[in-house]
C-alpha cells in the first residue's frame, strides 16, 4: 500500500512539474510575438502584351524580407505564356532569388538569379517543338522613391539561342509594399 500511495505521490508531482514547465512555456510565447511578418513586403509584375498576332501575359509575384533599411532578401515565382498565330506558343515557368542593397536611401542595386524551364510548340511540323531549363543571373542599379524602383539590370549568362529575354539588358519597375 505504501508502495502505491509513493507512486501516485510521484505520478502527481510528475503531473504538476510538466503542467508548469509547459505553462510558462505557452505563456513565454504568447508574450513573444515574432515580427517576421512585419519585416515582409510582397510585389511583383504582371504583363500584358498584344498586336501583330502576337499575344503575351506574365504574372510573376514575390515577397521579400527587410533585414534592415539597406539589405533585403527574397523570393519570387514567374508564368509566361506567349503565342504567335500560326507560328508557335510557349509557356515559361520559373523562380528566383533577388538580394537588394539600398546603400542611400535613392539607390538600389541588385542581384537575381532567376532558373525557368521553357516549353515551345511550333505549329510548322518541320520544326521541332522542345522544352529546355535556362538560368539568368541579374546585376542592376535603379532609383528607389518610396517603394517603387526604376531601373536597368543586365543578365551575365545570356544566351543568345536560348534566352527567354530579347537581349542581356532589360529594364525593370519593382513594386513592393
Amino acid at each position: 500500500m505504501i508502495l502505491k500511495a509513493h507512486s501516485f505521490t510521484k505520478a502527481i508531482v510528475l503531473s504538476s512539474l510538466l503542467f508548469f514547465i509547459f505553462s510558462t512555456i505557452s505563456a513565454q510565447s504568447i508574450e513573444q510575438k515574432s515580427d517576421f511578418w512585419e519585416h515582409v513586403r510582397f510585389g511583383g509584375g504582371l504583363g500584358l502584351s498584344t498586336g501583330n498576332n502576337i499575344f503575351s501575359a506574365t504574372l510573376s509575384p514575390s515577397a521579400i524580407y527587410d533585414f534592415d533599411s539597406q539589405f533585403s532578401l527574397g523570393l519570387g515565382l514567374s508564368g509566361t505564356y506567349y503565342s504567335q498565330k500560326n507560328i508557335a506558343k510557349s509557356t515559361v515557368f520559373g523562380g528566383s532569388i533577388i538580394s537588394l542593397y539600398n546603400p542611400i536611401r535613392e539607390i538600389q542595386l541588385s542581384g537575381e538569379f532567376e532558373q525557368n524551364h521553357v516549353s515551345r510548340n511550333f505549329d510548322n511540323p518541320a520544326i521541332i517543338d522542345d522544352s529546355y531549363w535556362i538560368p539568368a543571373f541579374f546585376v542592376g542599379a535603379g532609383y528607389r522613391t518610396n517603394n517603387i524602383t526604376i531601373g536597368v539590370r543586365y543578365d551575365l549568362l545570356y544566351d543568345d539561342n536560348k534566352s527567354i529575354y530579347a537581349n542581356a539588358w532589360a529594364p525593370f519597375i519593382r513594386v513592393y509594399f
